[in-house]
């Protein structure tokens, strides 16, 4: 027993201290719990096959999805559109409809497909998302509105069932709900705004020569030089490739890309292939060609070859109106830097072989200052010219892989990684909804994590990832190791008998005074175990003593089992006491004392309030 407090305390200390990592100190704790026989292999390392981490990982994935096929940027702009600007109205809008969605699917679910939602609205907003993030967690386990909310509501129904009494109703928690939401929000407000801004969450200004895709069609004035043109039946260019058409050296214009009507038919599937232009290319009946030049020169172009010039405000192959000009969805644009020592000086743009070798377009050269965007291919490389490239993000990826002739400037994985697949937006949201259809019906016969780890599987093999390895990286495996690694305390815990002499101590000595006094025993012992076990754990240490406790005093076993129940519920001051906290710790930059600050004086009012409240609502 005290070999196994002495563990706890030392974690505990290591926690609020954050210069080690959370993860790091909980492994650093689970070693020490099998090296003491504490714990065997296969016990301390259960955490990690808990049905609860399985489901994290799972939900990350989802939750990753949704932020990928940009269904989260849809929904965060509906969602601010009811709040604006206003920082309170975002607040408030958050936690209310967290909290609702809590009352009927886990807590655990609802903050991992909240928080890329979050996020994107914090950004759309210019708030910090670490002024969001913790009282989006807070709000989920605020939302105990129902039976199903939380397991221990369960728990105690369970336990009340178990004791020959009538069972909870499904809205038996609504009126405690309602009230721990209001205290909530109104907490949250003041907390939130002095202790959660983090300033490196802030916009940072775009220093030195990495651009973004937007500030790079701006600087070299792509959109003013970017023309649309239909390939109609009758035109002589159908049916050839671009090389035996010489079409750079006959008009002086460049075909930076072809967009044909996709293949696929169904209707959440991509309508349009994008294709970088290559001399191989050939060009078919319909398609749309993004074509770089002078107007004088695309016109003759169109004219000669009896071509269509496409309205640019409409979206290719439907009728949608859309400003898009240059998509960097499949293909990006990226400048390169030309080094004194390198090969290309000298020579002409058009014997770089950055077409042939890479299979990207040289679209302009940059030269102190000064822009040749015209008769690109006839231009010597000059050392120091930078060159601004366009092609696969594959490829742009390959090329910054040479770092003898020249540097890729900026970061292309980075810039690759904020494209969304705005196609898959349908269908990742009915993979949701699915998802969270299963978890609330009880008469689907899938379990909740089974659900979860479908609707994983479900997302990279409908394309809503560009590939598998996408999927893995949306994980935080922080979050997940600290909540693995951390569940087998409580197990160790009970094991060694240190959480049934406390809870037997303090509710013993508090239970021959008044009804109201043990009432805050229980209250008061379960809020403080779940600073150092999981909530569903301390529910079920504590849910048959205060049976036994209100048994021996006759007086109802109501209260007291439903104290149990919110009070394990109600765990804010620690980043691992539930997995919505840990889930936004590293999302939201917190350390162990953020949760200590901000959530510490929330459970500490939550439970002045509820020990006042719960009597009047549920009588001895």
């Amino acid at each position: 027993m005290i070999t196994t407090l002495i563990i706890l305390a030392l974690s505990m200390i290591f926690f609020i201290h954050g210069k080690i990592r959370a993860d790091i100190v909980a492994l650093c704790a689970l070693v020490l719990l099998m090296v003491f026989n504490i714990l065997t292999p296969d016990e301390a390392l259960s955490g990690f096959s808990n049905s609860v981490v399985i489901m994290m990982i799972g939900l990350f994935v989802v939750g990753g999805a949704i932020f990928k096929t940009g269904l989260a940027k849809m929904i965060s702009s509906r969602l601010l559109q009811l709040a604006g600007k206003s920082e309170l109205k975002l607040l408030i809008l958050i936690m209310v409809v967290t909290a609702s969605i809590g009352a009927f699917v886990s807590n655990t679910g609802t903050v991992a497909l909240m928080l890329p939602i979050v996020v994107s609205m914090a950004v759309g907003a210019g708030i910090s998302p670490s002024r969001l993030l913790m009282p989006l967690a807070f709000a989920s386990s605020l939302g105990i509105a129902t039976l199903i909310s939380t397991p221990p509501n369960l728990v105690v129904h369970g336990a009340l069932l178990d004791a020959g009494y009538k069972g909870l109703s499904f809205f038996s928690f609504t009126p405690v709900g309602i009230i721990c939401l209001v205290v909530g929000i109104l907490m949250m407000i003041p907390m939130s705004k002095w202790f959660l801004d983090k300033k490196d969450h802030k916009p940072k200004e775009n220093t030195g020569k990495a651009k973004t895709q937007d500030e790079l069609i701006k600087k070299y004035q792509l959109s003013e030089n970017l023309f649309r043109i239909c390939v109609t039946r009758n035109s002589p260019v159908c049916d050839h490739k671009l090389q035996e058409l010489n079409i750079t050296q006959r008009f002086n214009i460049t075909i930076l890309e072809i967009r044909r009507k996709s293949s696929t038919t169904g209707r959440f599937m991509k309508t349009v292939d994008q294709r970088l232009a290559g001399p191989d290319t050939e060009i078919k009946e319909n398609d749309i060609l993004y074509v770089f030049g002078e107007f004088e020169n695309v016109e003759k172009f169109v004219e000669d070859n009896s071509l269509e010039l496409t309205d640019v405000t409409v979206t290719e192959f439907s009728g949608e109106s859309s400003n898009e000009k240059l998509s960097v969805r499949e293909i990006g644009i990226a400048e390169v830097l030309v080094l004194a020592e390198s090969t290309l000086v000298n020579k002409a743009v058009k014997e770089s072989g950055f077409r042939d070798d890479y299979s990207v377009n040289i679209l302009g050269v940059e030269r102190r200052g000064e822009y040749m965007l015209n008769d690109v291919k006839d231009v010597k490389i000059h050392p120091g010219d930078v060159i601004l490239i366009q092609g696969s993000w594959d490829n742009i990826t390959r090329l910054s892989k040479n770092q003898t002739d020249w540097i890729v400037l900026g970061q292309p994985l980075e810039e690759a990684a904020k494209v969304t697949l705005d196609y898959k937006a349908p269908v990742a949201a009915a993979i949701m909804l699915l998802m969270v259809a299963i978890m609330v019906f009880d008469f689907i016969p899938i379990p909740g994590v089974a659900a979860v780890i479908i609707a994983a599987i479900l997302m990279v093999l409908t394309g809503c990832f560009k590939n598998v390895e996408e999927a893995y990286k949306t994980i935080n495996w922080e979050s997940i190791v600290l909540i693995g690694a951390m569940l087998p305390m409580s197990l160790a815990l009970q094991k060694t008998g240190v959480s049934s002499f406390i809870s037997e101590q303090l509710v013993t000595q508090l239970g021959g005074h008044s009804p109201m006094l043990l009432l805050a025993g229980i209250y008061l012992t379960t809020s403080a175990l779940t600073l150092f076990i999981s909530n569903t754990a301390t529910a079920v240490l504590l849910a048959p003593i205060a049976m036994q406790s209100a048994q021996a005093m006759d007086t109802s076993p109501y209260p007291y089992l439903i104290a149990v129940a919110v009070s394990a519920s109600m765990c804010f001051a620690s980043p691992f006491s539930t997995p919505p906290n840990a889930l936004v710790m590293t999302a939201g930059k917190y350390t162990f004392m953020d949760y200590v600050k901000v959530g510490l004086p929330l459970q500490i009012v939550m439970a002045i309030i509820m020990i006042l409240v719960l009597p009047l609502l549920y009588p001895f």
